[in-house]
């Protein structure tokens, strides 16, 4: 565009269109001049941007640590990836203390959970503005509990479900316990608990949410556990195939619950295979949606080598990630098309832990919890 016509626009179409664009470019633009630099601390320029701004399906990345399946290292820096443009950037972020660990994210924030055994420390990160938000700690002692996290505009919930402490030396799955907040003043901090199903074991530590219920994997044998908010109440769910599943994953995408999963076994009368399903409306049947492509999935299983994959989804797009490396394979829904993705440059060997996250300068429920938290500062020491 000519400067001289670009210099005449009134600001308010340059800030609708300034408020338009993706996050990268935002803050390369913010450089431009001091009045861009300083929009996102203009009250109006937020609102503007929480109405134009269109969502922009995501992931976050972490560096895996060694200690447990459900843990994703901070360490010092997070990886976004846009799968539409199929383009890596590294966040540094050094606002995040030692002894937690991404366990989840919504809504443009990503909930880091206390390693220690014990009540668990829950702050709120979001990664692109680097503000940091202290929750009260949970009440009941847990070692490495599955949580779950769903944030809207007007409302937040939060549940942390199994491993808990019996003993210094003994964990047990027997109960969960929830925080809500929402913008029509209804609190509930940590006071809603509930148990969970007899003999369910809970490994994977990743919750996903959907039409006002939370999911989990259950193991041993395989089924899938959910969590009705409104009534407060766990119940169990067949999963399909479940003796033959290897690797089973819950993601939910396009408001929907899909279990992604390998079918493996040597007497079953069809090839071995990856596959996707999705929950019924009914909530206890499953249809098959997706197969990985048999070419494709013979280069997959090569380089997944028994190991195992976690998923994540995000929209039309589902990223299948395998363990302990940086290869993944995607597959996005409204394309119908299975790729390899390019790896992370910064990747580390141990793999990445995956969540799906959307980008935002500004998360409106920020306000509520800001009142009823307390300062980080309390946690830092």
């Amino acid at each position: 565009m000519d400067c001289r016509i670009w210099s005449r626009l009134p600001h308010r179409l340059i800030d609708r269109v300034v408020a338009s664009l993706p996050p990268p470019a935002f803050f390369r633009a913010r450089s431009v001049c001091k009045r861009w630099y300083g929009l996102i601390f203009s009250t109006a320029f937020i609102e503007l941007y929480l109405h134009l701004s269109p969502s922009r399906h995501w992931f976050i990345f972490f560096k895996h640590t060694r200690l447990k399946n459900c843990i994703a290292a901070g360490g010092g820096e997070a990886f976004l990836f846009d799968p539409e443009n199929l383009k890596w950037y590294r966040l540094g972020i050094p606002q995040i203390p030692a002894g937690v660990s991404a366990v989840s994210a919504s809504g443009g924030l990503v909930c880091f959970v206390s390693e220690e055994a014990g009540s668990k420390s829950v702050l709120l990160f979001n990664p692109v503005m680097g503000t940091l938000i202290q929750l009260p700690s949970t009440l009941r002692p847990r070692l490495c509990p599955s949580i779950g996290l769903t944030i809207t505009d007007s409302s937040i919930d939060l549940i942390f479900a199994g491993d808990d402490l019996i003993s210094p030396y003994a964990v047990k799955n027997l109960t969960s316990e929830s925080f809500h907040i929402d913008g029509g003043g209804f609190y509930s901090i940590w006071g809603t608990t509930a148990a969970l199903p007899r003999l369910c074991s809970l490994e994977s530590g990743r919750m996903v949410h959907v039409k006002g219920r939370f999911y989990c994997m259950n193991y041993s044998p395989f089924s899938v556990l959910a969590y009705d908010v409104a009534a407060n109440n766990w119940s169990k769910i067949q999963a399909p195939m479940r003796r033959f599943l290897r690797s089973p994953s819950l993601v939910e995408s396009r408001g929907r619950a899909v279990l992604v999963a390998a079918v493996e076994k040597r007497k079953l009368n069809v090839p071995r295979s990856l596959r996707l399903w999705a929950l019924q409306e009914c909530g206890a049947a499953w249809a098959e949606i997706e197969r990985m492509p048999q070419q494709l999935y013979g280069e997959f299983a090569e380089a997944e080598w028994g190991r195992g994959f976690d998923a994540v989804a995000h929209g039309d797009y589902v990223v299948i990630l395998i363990k302990g490396s940086e290869r993944a394979v995607m597959f996005d829904f409204g394309g119908k098309r299975w790729s390899w993705i390019c790896p992370c440059p910064c990747g580390g060997r141990d793999g990445m832990r995956g969540f799906a996250y959307e980008p935002r300068l500004a998360v409106p429920i920020t306000a509520l919890l800001e009142q009823l938290t307390l300062p980080f500062n309390s946690f830092a020491a």
